[in-house]
């Protein structure tokens, strides 16, 4: 029997054609892949059927551009042994599949809830009582930040135990803003409708979320999006990377009290942002993807426009970068601050800029490129410090490269000509995952099509389901004044992984 069938990114396949095995082989097959550095699970999720579930695992292998599908059928009234016990990259599923479904496990490292208490599936947990982590000493103490905060930020829970000042475990709490946007997207059998959601999934990566939504769609139609179509997304995932870089510099140097650098990327983010409202209307370029259409061709008047904003941010931009990056005070909370290893990174399974910060290059424009980057044979910026220095380091140098794409995806913008009619149903009995590079990483959207060719189950992952637990780890012996800084330094979604 097959151990798994081997697919390519956004390319749909029959459900009955994912191999389906004994759940030991399913153990053995998907850890064995995770012990090969090229390999990393990008999706493992459940589907409840009456009697029983059937689990599907989904394993990238960044070298050969594939992707390994199986699957394997359990009872909840049983118990198994967990993947995560072997290779603990799968605890984040395994966990989300325990308190979504009730699936027990003989051996997890440690159920922790993942966002306790409301995708609980027996419903009875209270968030007064999360099992919390606690080390028994009279000499430490906790310390709660959270989950509302002093700055207009989502809501999120930080429990801190500590020796005096210096960090030795944080626990984080999530699942406060719990929409049931998976759930939404099945019931709304509206294409509209599901588009607005999967703009909502994120609000600092629209693009990447509703473009990982498009093409899903588009794949399980038969649709192929035209050239033109595809760059202006590409390019629109670029330009949403800078923005975003641009603003997270300024909170970094926020958090250094450095003013100046502060003030000078907050404003320099302004005019990207503002570039998306003379595009489609809103800054955050919400309304811009949309399945089967460009609503807003990208044309001459907007290619002006846009080299226009980007000659205007250059200078200031690499002056501030240059200036701040040099500053000894600056270099003294940064350097040596929030490090996190390449085989911590490899061990829990980051992705995107905080991987590759450390040394791990995970990130889908080169390892299973789509849309416009089979053309602009991206290779990724490795860094390998894995401190707060690198994750500031490396925003720098993928604005720069950002930079020169976007040149060279506005100079090769085809002329926007018809787009062949939408398709009227999507493939019945169907299954495809796809993998979009957003700017903070990974993004994964997988979908499952009944006999009718209606969405039967919709399934999102955004790259801070990976990344949370290394911001844990990376301030860990720093002290707890450090935390900000390293915190700003991941910008993890809090609303990403609540759904």
């Amino acid at each position: 029997m097959d151990k798994y069938i081997e697919i390519k990114n956004s390319i749909p396949i029959p459900l009955k054609s994912i191999p389906e095995m004994d759940y030991n082989d399913f153990l053995s097959t998907n850890t064995l892949l995770a012990a090969s550095e090229n390999n990393h699970c990008v999706a493992l999720f459940g589907d409840k059927k009456t009697d029983h579930m059937l689990l599907f695992c989904c394993m990238a292998n960044d070298a050969t551009h594939t992707i390994y599908v199986n699957s394997t059928r359990v009872l909840l009234s049983e118990q198994y042994p967990s993947l995560s016990r072997v290779h603990f990259s799968f605890h984040i599923f395994e966990r989300e599949i325990h308190e979504s479904f009730g699936l027990q496990y003989t051996d997890h490292p440690w159920l922790k809830p993942v966002r306790y208490p409301w995708y609980r599936h027996d419903q009875t947990k209270s968030i007064e009582n999360y099992p919390f982590y606690h080390i028994q000493s009279e000499e430490l103490h906790e310390v709660g930040v959270g989950p509302v905060h002093a700055g207009i930020i989502e809501p999120g829970h930080f429990r801190f135990i500590c020796n005096g000042e210096q960090i030795l475990h944080l626990e984080i709490q999530l699942g406060y803003q719990h929409r049931g946007i998976e759930k939404l997207i099945v019931e709304k059998d509206n294409l509209l409708t599901q588009t607005l959601l999967s703009e909502s999934i994120a609000g600092d990566t629209v693009v990447g979320h509703t473009v990982s939504f498009s093409r899903t769609i588009e794949s399980l139609s038969g649709f192929e999006a035209p050239e033109h179509l595809e760059m202006a997304r590409t390019l629109a995932l670029e330009w949403e990377r800078m923005a975003i870089h641009s603003g997270d510099l300024s909170a970094i140097a926020t958090d250094v009290a450095y003013q100046l650098g502060s003030s000078v990327f907050g404003r320099l983010r302004t005019p990207i942002v503002n570039s998306f409202q003379v595009w489609c209307g809103n800054r955050l370029a919400k309304g811009l993807i949309r399945p089967y259409k460009n609503r807003f061709p990208f044309n001459k008047k907007l290619a002006s426009e846009f080299n226009k904003v980007l000659d205007e941010y250059w200078p200031d931009y690499t002056e501030m970068f240059d200036r701040m990056i040099d500053l000894p005070s600056v270099l003294s909370r940064l350097e040596k601050t929030g490090i996190v290893t390449r085989d911590q990174h490899l061990a829990i399974g980051s992705v995107g800029m905080a991987a590759r910060s450390g040394g791990l290059s995970r990130d889908i424009r080169q390892s299973h490129p789509h849309d416009g980057y089979h053309l602009l044979k991206h290779q990724p910026v490795l860094l390998t410090q894995g401190d707060v220095y690198a994750r500031t380091l490396l925003r720098d140098n993928e604005i720069r490269q950002s930079a020169g794409y976007i040149r060279q995806l506005i100079s090769l913008m085809p002329e926007a000509d018809s787009i062949p009619a939408p398709p009227t149903s999507l493939l019945p009995d169907s299954f495809v995952v796809t993998l979009t590079e957003g700017w903070r990483g990974e993004i994964a959207h997988a979908a499952i099509t009944n006999k009718n060719g209606k969405l039967a189950l919709y399934k999102i992952k955004d790259p801070s389901m990976h990344n949370w637990m290394a911001l844990a780890l990376a301030v860990r012996n720093n002290e707890i004044s450090d935390f900000p800084i390293c915190n700003k330094s991941f910008n993890l979604s809090y609303c990403g992984f609540d759904l």
